[in-house]
């Protein structure tokens, strides 16, 4: 029986088009997915693009980033758990490669997770014993405690001695950098744990944090912004294969590498633009030319999105083989990037209409096209009525997803502005629950403190004409209510007094409209 249910879920479509769709069902369904060739990571789809077409009877698959660019002939695709495997050719080539999307970057089996992290244990007591003299180790484990959002990827444990302790943390090198990246949250939580459920006569005076050798410059700089005066922080990184362990100084870790890109005229964008976004326009059915919107993402790009979701894009630069410059435009909803031609405008049609019949207020979290993206639904439903959700904020300064890099890597802050009083608001936006919504806003906050200590953002043509304060910016966090992480509270506590922050909690049905349930500011 196991064999007949295998062969059925990995029967492979006959026709290019379905063998298209299969692939675009997957993608949207799977936007942090990765696809693999021999083995190899090559895209990552948060951060790389794709197109489909299905012309001449072939089913084409385009895949691009910013360092590679592969274009393969998909022949056959078989549906696995979590996956699709493609037959692909290579242009010029008869022999079939095999090509694999998979929504799981991590793919070693949980025998082989569990092992590594096992070793990982045994080598931690090693390591504290040697570098850490006087101390014992106690009640170290892997296991997960979801009731305290402790995953198994994390060791856990108290140094203790005498009536002294510390929390322990650590992370093993085989671990994902998102999970890596994660330890400054599931420390805050496992510190307040120990706190909580440790003896009266022994106090826990901080954390130690542990995570691979050259993984610790965004733990680092994050952890210049803890609170001080509640606990004492320890940043190490362990070299497994030497068993080496090196304090890194978090105090010390120097200002952001950030690059601000100069804001630009959106007006200018349009108008320069007029007559492509008018023959998009009239190719889209009335009820979707209603509620599209038009979001110039540069001075040579307009993006078309049906709530917050990017379907088409018009780019103005130089034609193929010529130095003329022309309206170029594509369509796909997320990754996905398909030229507008004559040939494409029936799928043009179809995709659009599709996403207008499935993507508004009352459809079905069942349907992919309905979740995709929720946080930028969020932020095109906030951007139009801001003042209602805070009526300090000035709407004429709201710049949306802004461009940042700090140490090699884009960061985009949700949404920027400036309150009544000159004083700048960074706004970080989460639609799902997230525990670490308040670490990712503090990575945006310091690079906007860092910005506005440079005086970075005028003479790069943000806020024209206003008065900026000198003040720290404050940071919002707005999210359902009922998404709200319960560890929230926990970590925002543990924020140095630095930062003035307000957590705002929203309805659970925003999508169709929003209301303010929930508000709590920081107390400093």
């Amino acid at each position: 029986m196991a064999q007949i249910v295998e062969s059925v879920a990995e029967r492979s479509a006959s026709t290019a088009p379905q063998l298209a769709s299969q692939i675009e069902e997957f993608l949207t369904a799977s936007p942090k997915s990765v696809v693999l060739e021999d083995g190899r990571i090559l895209f990552d789809m948060q951060v790389a693009r794709y197109s489909l077409s299905s012309e001449q009877g072939r089913c084409m698959l385009h895949l691009w980033s910013g360092d590679r660019n592969l274009v393969r002939t998909v022949t056959a695709v078989r549906i696995r758990k979590n996956s699709l495997r493609l037959e692909v050719r290579r242009f010029g080539q008869s022999k079939p490669q095999a090509m694999e999307l998979v929504a799981d970057r991590d793919r070693r089996p949980p025998g082989t997770r569990q092992t590594t992290r096992t070793k990982y244990l045994r080598m931690l007591e090693r390591v504290s014993t040697a570098y850490f003299p006087g101390y014992t180790l106690d009640g170290l484990t892997t296991a997960a405690d979801l009731e305290h959002s402790f995953g198994p990827a994390y060791a856990r444990g108290t140094l203790r001695k005498g009536n002294a302790a510390w929390a322990v943390i650590g992370i093993n090198e085989q671990e994902s950098p998102a999970i890596i990246d994660g330890i400054l949250t599931i420390g805050i939580l496992w510190l307040a744990h120990c706190r909580a459920t440790g003896s009266g006569n022994r106090h826990v005076e901080g954390l130690k944090i542990i995570v691979p050798a050259g993984t610790g410059q965004n733990t680092q700089s994050r952890m210049r912004w803890l609170r001080t005066s509640v606990a004492q922080w320890e940043l190490f990184e362990l070299d497994e294969r030497s068993e080496r362990l090196m304090p890194l100084d978090w105090q010390d870790s120097g200002n952001l590498h950030v690059e601000l890109v100069h804001a630009f005229q959106p007006e200018a964008t349009l108008e320069r633009m007029a007559a492509a976004v008018d023959s998009v326009l009239n190719m889209l059915s009335p009820g979707l030319r209603r509620v599209t919107e038009l979001r110039p993402r540069g001075p040579n790009e307009i993006a078309l999105l049906l709530h917050g979701l990017e379907y088409a894009r018009i780019r103005h630069g130089y034609a193929a083989g010529s130095f003329s410059r022309q309206d170029q435009v594509t369509f796909g909803a997320g990754a996905n990037e398909t030229g507008l031609t004559s040939a494409t405008e029936d799928l043009f049609r179809e995709l659009t209409q599709k996403l207008f019949e499935h993507r508004h207020a009352g459809g079905s979290m069942r349907d992919p096209l309905y979740r995709l993206q929720p946080e930028r639904w969020l932020e095109s439903a906030l951007r139009s009525e801001i003042s209602e959700i805070e009526p300090a904020l000035r709407t004429e300064f709201l710049y949306s997803q802004v461009p940042a890099f700090s140490a090699g890597d884009r960061a985009m802050l949700d949404l920027l502005t400036v309150n009544q009083s000159g004083r700048l608001v960074v706004m970080e936006l989460k639609a799902d629950d997230d525990l670490h919504l308040p670490v990712q806003a503090l990575d945006y906050w310091a690079r906007v403190r860092q910005l506005q200590r440079e005086g970075a953002f005028q003479p790069h043509g943000y806020f024209p004409g206003t008065e900026l304060s000198p003040l720290p910016p404050i940071l919002y966090l707005v999210a359902p209510a009922l998404r709200i992480h319960p560890s929230t509270d926990t970590v925002l506590r543990h924020l140095s007094p630095e930062i003035p922050w307000e957590l705002i909690g929203l309805n659970e049905g925003w999508r169709r409209d929003r209301k303010v349930i929930l508000r709590k500011r920081s107390a400093g």
